[in-house]
């Protein structure tokens, strides 16, 4: 095996396992790891011998802090520049590709989402059938920094929290811990982050040859084992501000929202971060989540990724992201000039033309 490659395979019996392997880079996604990691899945759906999967990543800071985004800034139009459509259509097709193939496999997918697990993470770890956090798990949707929105299936799963978090996260791009992600329905056990070793050996020592069904439930009673007890779990900050979040998000327009959460004036930081990131970032993301997660609540899977390509592909087109990008991760001045600056300047003439199809003929993803 080339310890080099972006993504390492190894087996473990009938256990099969897939490493991300940038940890300089934090194992963010490039389009040469999506294209291995989708084709070695489809081996593995084939192979009689493997009976499960497991997906981690290198070192021990991140599973994935999510897209190489400076590859999409390198191919994304500037505020007044003539769009450009191949490369992001090409990369975010065959994300989202990736991120269906994970929530529709067969067999047991098991991954390990210690440390850093942001943006293409979450759309890697959401869909799997065992998703495991630490107390080391910090996750978020930061995508409103960037002008992007929460893709890779947020529309789902953002609009399958409890409550209106789903949109309070989308709005802020807040970071939130283990704990959180088990209350949203983000994660299904916590387990030490030193205990990874430990448990990949107890998944590989597993007897698979009762059958796919049985071995779900197997892995699942393995995982529940090795679980931390309540009482050595972080605190749950969503848990924690629930009421105080349903109360800034109970408004019947997006302006209010905003202008509820903008304001807070309390002392907690977690908060304080929330409303400052939000006033910060881009003004045409809040209606982006707003009305993604309005149209796509009853949406199928397939139409939510076939719905986020086209905002993904347009907003890159539009200037924002490479604003938001420069401000952020090039320049880094973190003082991003966005075009309008404001969310009253947003016409619904623009918000409509985010999810307006860029593309004459088929969708790319129409066969999803």
């Amino acid at each position: 095996m080339d310890q080099d490659s972006p993504v390492l395979f190894s087996r473990r019996g009938a256990l099969a396992i897939a490493t991300l392997n940038l940890p300089k880079a934090l194992n963010a996604l490039n389009l040469q790891m999506i294209d291995l990691l989708s084709a070695q899945l489809d081996q593995w759906a084939d192979d009689d011998a493997v009976a499960a999967v497991w997906i981690d990543g290198s070192g021990d800071k991140a599973l994935c802090a999510g897209g190489d985004v400076v590859a999409l800034y390198e191919q994304s139009a500037a505020y007044g520049e003539p769009p450009e459509y191949r490369y992001t259509t090409e990369f975010f097709s065959r994300e989202y590709r990736l991120d269906y193939q994970i929530h529709t496999y067969t067999k047991p997918i098991v991954v390990w989402g210690g440390g850093i697990v942001m943006g293409g993470g979450i759309g890697i770890m959401a869909g799997a059938s065992h998703r495991i956090v630490t107390e080391t798990t910090r996750m978020a949707m930061p995508e409103i920094t960037i002008g992007l929105f929460p893709d890779v299936g947020g529309s789902w799963f953002l609009n399958r929290m409890p409550g209106r978090l789903g949109l309070f996260l989308g709005l802020t791009g807040a970071q939130f811990n283990g704990a959180d992600a088990l209350f949203a329905g983000m994660a299904d056990r916590i387990i030490a982050q030193d205990q990874r070793e430990t448990v990949l050996a107890a998944l590989a020592d597993l007897d698979y040859s009762a059958g796919n069904a049985i071995n779900h439930r197997l892995i699942s009673d393995c995982l529940k084992s090795c679980e931390l007890s309540p009482l050595q779990r972080p605190e749950s900050q969503l848990r924690e501000h629930y009421d105080q979040i349903q109360q800034l998000t109970d408004f019947a327009s997006l302006p209010e929202v905003c202008a509820a959460i903008s304001a807070y004036q309390g002392v907690d930081k977690w908060l304080q971060r929330a409303a400052t990131t939000l006033a910060g970032g881009s003004p045409l993301t809040p209606w982006v989540v707003w009305e993604q997660l309005r149209r796509a609540r009853h949406f199928s899977l397939a139409d939510v990724f076939r719905m986020e390509l086209a905002l993904a592909v347009n907003l890159c087109a539009s200037g924002h992201l490479k604003e938001g990008v420069r401000a952020l991760l090039i320049d880094k001045d973190r003082t991003p000039k966005w075009q309008p600056q404001s969310l009253e300047e947003i016409s619904p003439q623009q918000l409509e033309s985010c999810f307006s199809a860029p593309w004459g003929g088929a969708h790319p993803l129409a066969d999803l």
